[in-house]
Parts: structure tokens; C-alpha cells; sequence
């Protein structure tokens, strides 16, 4: 097929070339053992970093390429077509821990995480959620308490992305009340006190590993506080932008991979003496695929471009994953209706397409808060 060009510049283009062959070769040859086994292929990351993928938008003076978010979301499609675990995974360590240690931390802690989140030898992550804070994560009970020159963190964090591999992580705790009493800290794997609950077992993005955190008496450093004390809210906030562009890469990847999978099979399968894609009803549903697929990918990319210039406003960046986790929905469901009984079955890659596609209604702040976000800010209500 060939691609549209959206004439993203010279930077994207090197950046989707070298993160597609990449990932043909080492992630989506695994894909289905990923899934089948929910399985974490942790020896990718340094592989990865070697290609520079983990500090894409960070500056070169900390060891990243010193590119932007358009580039990070090139990357983060061509991953995500090879495997939505991988890529959800890698966007939770690139975008959600390191770009936030990138404009959040101080010199110091930016030369004691940076390097080895960039270099792949350690997983990054970030905890908000809870079992009782979703969509309302303000309303968090994971408590920090000031005892002498640290903090002493109780509660728990849940549905965390990457945690039973993380080394470093972005979490969030209370520091006082309400909005303005919440701090973000940096959290190393061995600090006492913190340990590992209990693993999700999930309907798709299997591999993608997601875990619940248990902090009991975890004391941590004053020099292990990101931004602002009390002033977490803000840091959170100002990261969901980036992070709904960056990740909405994944759904144009699973939908771009559904394409590679339903063109190749209606030229070949053949009813009543002709290719199915001959049928107007079937070509008719490839261009709703194609349509879906490019539509979505020209809103993420123009919102991608305006993060880098500094213009992204929080309701386009909540329109860019809502329009792509819908028509991503759509697509897989599509592909599985287009390969007919093989695409219920675990025999074709369609089904985990499927099963992945849905996360992404879900995460990331769901649909209904996109919603809500975009009627309230175009409203001003």
C-alpha cells in the first residue's frame, strides 16, 4: 500500500524508518508469544535505547536526540504496529516517566535517572491511579508524610503500567488536602517499604505488564521531590497533554496493522470464483479502514506539531486519542469482520488487534472524560 504523505520532515521520516525496521525485525516477530503468554520481552529496552527511541524528546545535552513529540509519536506508531504491548509499554517509559524527569526534574536528579531510563538498562514508570481513583485521581489516598529530611509514603497505587519491571517511577501522593496538597516523587525499586501487589491480568495489551504498588512506611529522600511540593497537580496536568498525543501513536499503529493484515487477505481469499476484495461491499469496508486510519492520523499529527510549537490546547489533545481509540475500535473490528471465521480465531492477528484497540477507550483518561473536557473547555462552562 502505498502511504500518504503527510510531508512530516526529514527528522519523522529517518525516525519511522529506523523504529519500522527495528521493529519488523525484533518486536513483531514476537508479538504473538507476547500476547499468548503475557509476556514482557525485557531485553528489548536496551535495544532500543541503542536507536535512541527511550530520549527522543530530550535534549541532547542529557543523552537524548533533542527532537519533539511528533517524532516521539512516528516512534511510538511503528512500535505499536508491531506490538500494542510493546508500545504501550514503551510510551508509558518514554513519554509518561522520562519526558515527565525531562521537564519536571532538577539537574541533579536528571543526571542520577536520565541516563540509564535512556539507555534502556532501567524501565520507567508512573503511578496515579488507585483502586478508588481513576478518572478522579485528585481524589488519591496514597499519603506522604514529612519526618525529619524525607517523606514517608503509605498506601497504594493500581492499574500501573510497567510496574513489576520498573526501576524508577513517577508517583503521586498526598502532601496536604484537596488539589493543591499533592507532590510527585521519584521512586527507585529497592527503597524499603516498597514492594509489588498484585498483577492485572488484562483483556488485551498482554505483555504490557500492570501491577498495583504498595507503599508501607517507604521512606523517600527530599531530594527524590519532582516540581513543586504541593504542587503535583500541576505537574500531572501538564503532562496529560503529551501523553494523550504520544499514545494516541498507538492506535494509529494497531489500525495501521490491521491494513497489513485484511489487504494482503481479500486479494488472496477467494468465494465464488473471485478475490473477495473484488466485492464493492468488502472494498467498501477497506476504504472506511483507510479513512479512519488517515483521518485520525492527520488530527494526532497536527496536534503533535502543535505541542512542539507550544500551541496544543488541552481539548484538541483529549480530540487527537478520542478520534484515534474510536476509529481504532472501528478498524479492528473491521478486520476481524473481513477475514470472516479466521478472524475469530487465534490463527490470525486480527482478534489481539481487537483486544488491544480497546485499552485506549479506557486509559489515558476514558472517552467520556475526553468528552466532558473538550464540551466543558469549547463551552467555557
Amino acid at each position: 500500500m502505498t502511504d500518504f504523505d503527510f510531508a512530516l520532515g526529514e527528522d519523522a521520516d529517518m525516525v519511522r524508518e529506523a523504529t519500522a525496521r527495528f521493529a519488523a525485525d525484533r518486536i513483531a516477530t514476537l508479538a504473538a508469544e507476547i500476547d499468548a503468554k503475557d509476556w514482557f520481552p525485557r531485553e528489548l529496552w536496551p535495544e532500543m535505547g541503542e536507536l535512541g527511541l527511550h530520549g527522543i524528546t530530550v535534549e541532547k545535552e542529557w543523552g537524548g536526540l533533542g527532537l519533539g513529540y511528533l517524532e516521539h509519536v512516528v516512534a511510538q506508531e511503528e512500535v505499536a504496529r508491531a506490538s500494542a504491548s510493546i508500545g504501550l509499554s514503551y510510551g508509558a517509559h518514554s513519554n509518561l516517566c522520562v519526558n515527565q524527569l525531562r521537564r519536571w526534574g532538577n539537574d541533579d536528579q536528571k543526571r542520577r535517572y536520565l541516563p540509564k531510563l535512556i539507555s534502556g538498562e532501567h524501565v520507567g514508570s508512573l503511578a496515579m491511579s488507585e483502586a478508588g481513583a481513576g478518572s478522579d485521581v485528585v481524589s488519591m489516598k496514597l499519603r506522604a508524610e514529612k519526618r525529619g529530611d524525607r517523606y514517608v509514603l503509605n498506601g497504594t497505587k493500581f492499574w500501573i503500567t510497567n510496574a513489576t519491571y520498573a526501576d524508577t517511577l513517577i508517583v503521586y501522593a498526598k502532601t496536604g488536602e484537596g488539589s493543591r496538597g499533592i507532590t510527585s516523587f521519584i521512586i527507585e525499586k529497592n527503597m524499603p517499604g516498597f514492594s509489588i501487589g498484585q498483577k492485572i491480568d488484562k483483556l488485551g495489551m498482554r505483555g504490557s505488564p500492570t501491577a498495583e504498588l504498595v507503599f508501607d512506611d517507604c521512606e523517600v529522600p527530599d531530594s527524590n521531590v519532582m516540581g513543586p511540593l504541593d504542587g503535583g497537580v500541576g505537574v500531572l496536568m501538564s503532562g496529560l497533554d503529551y501523553e494523550r498525543t504520544v499514545l494516541s501513536g498507538i492506535q494509529l499503529g494497531i489500525m495501521q496493522a490491521c491494513l497489513d493484515t485484511v489487504l494482503p487477505y481479500v486479494r488472496e481469499r477467494r468465494q465464488f470464483g473471485r478475490p473477495i476484495g473484488a466485492f464493492q461491499l468488502m472494498q467498501a469496508k477497506v476504504a472506511d479502514m483507510y479513512v479512519a486510519l488517515n483521518s485520525a492520523r492527520a488530527y494526532v499529527y497536527a496536534v503533535a506539531r502543535a505541542c512542539d510549537a507550544g500551541r496544543t490546547t488541552r481539548f484538541d489533545a483529549a480530540g487527537a486519542i478520542l478520534l484515534a481509540s474510536e476509529n481504532a475500535m472501528k478498524v479492528s473490528l473491521e478486520a476481524v469482520q473481513a477475514l470472516g471465521g479466521a478472524g475469530y480465531t487465534k490463527d490470525w492477528p486480527v482478534e489481539r488487534y481487537m483486544r488491544d484497540a480497546k485499552l485506549l477507550d479506557i486509559g489515558a483518561g476514558t472517552n467520556e472524560i475526553r468528552r466532558m473536557l473538550i464540551g466543558r473547555e469549547l463551552i467555557g462552562a
